[in-house]
């Protein structure tokens, strides 16, 4: 188990999690891994719900599981736990940040930047990490690490020499 972090690691923030790359380490090496998430950045942020799900889920792996390298990416939404109404096995979003960057200056009047943006989610479907929790229902994603675009690749072999 990786987490419970703060924030959220649905669509393409499994790209940039320490928390979801700490648990892809250890899928590497046929260790079941989970990393968890909950959508508050709060320093007094409820956990409750997050420890509940959190248990119930790793439990169910360790009782449960035949994979050799099982990931998932579970994400608890920002909501009291007898508000979740449970949980939905999803797809990734094809969700994304349209970047900015702020202008400023630091105690000594230089300049820096800090990122800074929007989350757009452009996809419709009801069945990915981001419908999930926006409807309150805790969100896996079962994560595979190969990242392999096997559609292109075999656009590409029929194309080159």
């Amino acid at each position: 188990m990786s987490g419970i972090n703060h924030g959220a690691n649905h669509s393409i923030n499994v790209i940039y999690s320490g928390t979801m790359s700490a648990a892809m380490e250890a899928s590497i090496e046929s260790i079941p891994s989970i990393g968890f998430s909950l959508l508050d950045y709060a320093f007094e942020a409820d956990f409750s719900g997050a420890k509940k799900y959190a248990y119930d889920l790793a439990s169910w792996v360790l009782e449960n599981n035949k994979e050799k390298r099982l990931l998932l990416n579970v994400n608890i939404p920002k909501i009291s736990a007898q508000k979740i109404k449970g949980i939905k096995i999803c797809r990734q979003a094809d969700a994304k940040y349209k970047e900015d960057f702020d202008k400023r200056k630091d105690p000594q009047g230089k300049p820096y930047y800090w990122l800074t943006g929007e989350f757009v989610n452009s996809d419709k479907g009801k069945d990915t990490d981001v419908w999930a929790l926006t409807n309150n229902y805790v969100s896996v994603v079962p994560i595979q690490l190969d990242f392999t675009n096997y559609t292109l690749k075999k656009h590409l072999e029929k194309k080159t020499v």
